[in-house]
C-alpha cells in the first residue's frame, strides 16, 4: 500500500481479499501511550479479531510520529499498513465535514471500526463507532474538555450511518435514548477479561511489601485514574472509618494522576489515617498483577462506569469485590460483588468491613465472582463483533 513502510507491514499475511473475507479496519491509536481502558479492549478485540479466518483485519492509527510504534503492540494475524495519518490537521477536517475520507489512508476496507467514540468519515466502507460511557452527558461536571466533545463526535458519526458498538446493554439503551439510533444498529458486546502476567509461586508478596507502609500487611486496593468519576476521594473517607478497628489495614490507590488531584488530595490529607493510604502512580504490569494478586479486597467506588476492567480482573484472580450500583456494574458483576450506593462513604465503609471481618462472606464472593468472571470471553467478544461487521457492511450494500 502506498505511504507504508517495511516496519509497518511486519504483521502483513499472505492472503488478501480471500473470497468471503470481510475487510476491516480499526483504529488502534488507544494502543499507544499509557494504557487505559480502550486501549485493553483494543488490544484485546484486535488478539481475538486476529485470529479469525473470515477477516482481514487492519489496523491504524491517528498519528503522525506514534504511528510506527503501534507494530511491535499489535498481536498476529493483524496488519498495519496506511498512510501517515496527522492527528490535529484530520481531527479538525472531520469535526467540519466528511473529508478525507478514511480509506485514503488504509486502504480499500468493508468496515471501518472507530474504537474510542469517533469514527473518521468514509467513502463506501460502513462504519462501526464504540460508545464506551455516556459521562459527558450525565456528569459534565466530572470531564475533562476532551471528553466532553465526545458527544458532538457520537452525534456526527451516527448521523452518518455509523452502527454503535456499546461494552454493556446498559450503555446501549443509553446510546438509543440520547442520540434516538435505531435500536438494530446498536450492539452491546462485552469485552473479556484482561489477561494478568503470570506470577510464580511466591513471587508477589516481595513485589507488595516495600509499597505498603509499615505496620500494615492486608490492603483495601483500588485501580483506577484519579479522576472524579471514580470518586476516590469517597474511598479515602469510607477507609478513614475503618481504619481504627483495622490497624494493620492499608489502602493503595494504584493508578497514574488525573484531574481529580486536588479533591482526592484533600481527602488524604484530611484522613486520620492519611498515612497508611499509599498512591502508586501508574505501575508495570508485573507489580499491578502481585498488588491483585495479594490486596484483601478491590473496592470499586466509581459514581458512573460503561463497563468496569479492575473488578473482573479481581473477580478472576479470586480476590473479593466491593462497588456501587453504578451504570453497568450491576449487568457486569451480577452477585459476583458486593455492592453499595453511590456516593454512600458509610456503606462503603460497611460492606468492606463485611469482608473484612467475615471470612464466610469473603469466600462466597470468592466464589460468586470467580464464576462470574469466567462467563466473560475473548473469543465471544470477537465472534460477536464480527457479526456486527458483518451486519453493518451487509446493510452498507443494501
Amino acid at each position: 500500500m502506498q505511504g507504508s513502510t517495511g516496519a509497518e507491514r511486519v504483521h502483513q499475511v499472505s492472503a488478501r481479499g480471500a473470497p468471503g473475507e470481510l475487510r476491516v479496519a480499526l483504529d488502534a491509536t488507544p494502543l499507544l501511550g499509557t494504557p487505559t481502558g480502550v486501549g485493553v479492549f483494543c488490544l484485546g478485540a484486535l488478539t481475538a479479531l486476529g485470529k479469525r479466518d473470515d477477516l482481514d483485519v487492519r489496523a491504524f492509527a491517528v498519528s503522525w510520529r506514534r504511528r510506527s510504534g503501534m507494530t511491535a503492540l499489535l498481536p498476529p494475524g493483524v496488519i498495519a499498513s496506511q498512510r501517515p495519518m496527522p492527528a490535529r490537521p484530520l481531527h479538525s477536517l472531520w469535526g467540519r465535514g466528511a473529508w478525507p475520507p478514511v480509506e485514503f489512508f488504509v486502504g480499500p476496507v468493508d468496515v471501518v471500526h472507530g474504537t474510542n467514540f469517533v469514527v473518521p468519515p468514509t467513502r463506501t466502507a460502513a462504519a462501526v463507532v464504540s460508545v464506551h460511557d455516556l459521562t459527558p452527558l450525565h456528569h459534565p461536571e466530572l470531564c475533562n474538555p476532551a471528553t466532553l466533545a465526545y458527544p458532538g463526535l457520537i452525534r456526527r458519526a451516527v448521523g452518518r450511518g455509523a452502527w454503535v458498538h456499546t461494552d454493556s446493554a446498559f450503555v446501549a439503551e443509553e446510546v438509543i435514548e440520547a442520540f434516538g439510533v435505531e435500536p438494530a444498529r446498536v450492539r452491546a458486546v462485552a469485552p473479556g477479561v484482561p489477561p494478568l502476567p503470570h506470577l510464580v509461586p511466591g513471587a508477589a508478596r516481595p513485589l507488595v511489601e516495600p509499597l505498603l507502609p509499615p505496620g500494615t500487611g492486608r490492603y483495601v486496593l483500588a485501580i483506577g485514574t484519579a479522576e472524579p468519576r471514580k470518586d476516590l476521594p469517597g474511598l479515602v473517607r469510607a477507609f478513614d472509618v475503618l481504619a481504627d478497628r483495622h490497624r494493620d489495614l492499608a489502602l493503595v490507590l494504584a493508578g497514574p494522576p488525573g484531574w481529580g488531584e486536588g479533591a482526592l488530595s484533600a481527602a488524604v490529607e484530611q484522613a486520620r489515617a492519611g498515612s497508611r493510604v499509599v498512591r502508586t502512580g501508574w505501575l508495570e504490569p508485573p507489580v499491578l498483577a502481585a498488588l491483585l494478586a495479594e490486596a484483601t479486597v478491590l473496592a470499586f467506588p466509581s459514581v458512573y462506569e460503561g463497563f468496569g476492567f479492575p473488578p473482573l480482573e479481581a473477580m478472576a484472580a479470586g480476590i473479593p469485590v466491593v462497588a456501587t450500583r453504578a451504570g453497568s456494574l450491576p449487568e457486569v458483576l451480577g452477585d459476583g460483588a458486593s455492592l453499595v450506593d453511590v456516593g454512600d462513604s458509610d456503606g462503603l465503609a460497611e460492606a468492606l468491613a463485611g469482608v473484612l471481618d467475615d471470612p464466610a462472606l469473603r469466600d462466597r464472593l470468592v466464589a460468586a465472582g470467580t464464576a462470574r468472571a469466567a462467563s466473560f470471553s475473548w473469543q465471544r467478544c470477537g465472534e460477536e463483533l464480527a457479526r456486527l461487521y458483518r451486519d453493518a457492511a451487509d446493510s452498507n450494500d443494501a
